[in-house]
């Protein structure tokens, strides 16, 4: 790993654990024992595009509404991270990853460290013509959070708790 992309993924570290963000690393061969490690079941998932990483049999690719409603993890696929602010940007997908991300309190995203860009300037230019070609994303930072009506409360609208697992760099998509 060069040294600037070991800066990257610290910052983005850095900026995960500022928003009470766990965050794994691990190898492809070793992905299914890390997200076990993370998730609370029952877990739903989208399927992931990253080469030799899958959710493994045990996550439901396929949730239902009741399977979705019933859920305590998902896991979901991050296209980049965005290292000042430990922000993940969620694609939108034909197969529910926004319900998957956001229903239920512990929302797993996974991302290749090789995706991580220092800042939101980056961020808007490589996301610009996704937006352009009439895409949608999710920037997701940190779990939700809602002051509206006084105390600071959490699970408001979308997961109680975020945990990202990066895929350490040689993985490719």
């Amino acid at each position: 790993m060069s040294t600037e992309s070991g800066s990257l993924r610290r910052r983005f570290q850095d900026s995960l654990a500022d928003l009470e963000v766990g965050v794994s690393r691990t190898e492809p061969a070793s992905f299914e024992a890390t997200l076990e490690d993370v998730v609370d079941d029952p877990v739903v998932g989208t399927p992931l595009p990253f080469d030799g990483v899958s959710l493994p049999t045990w996550v439901d690719e396929d949730p239902s509404p009741r399977t979705l409603e019933a859920a305590t993890t998902g896991v979901t696929a991050a296209s980049f991270g965005i290292a000042d602010y430990g922000s993940v940007v969620l694609p939108s997908t034909e197969d529910g990853a926004e319900q998957v991300s956001l229903f239920p309190d512990l929302h797993v995203a996974v991302l290749r460290e090789a995706d991580l860009v220092p800042d939101m300037p980056t961020a808007i230019d490589r996301l610009g013509p996704t937006l352009r070609d009439g895409g949608s994303a999710i920037l997701a930072t940190g779990p939700s959070a809602t002051a509206d009506m006084g105390s600071l409360v959490k699970g408001a609208h979308g997961p109680k708790a975020v945990h990202v697992v990066l895929l350490e760099e040689g993985t490719d998509e």
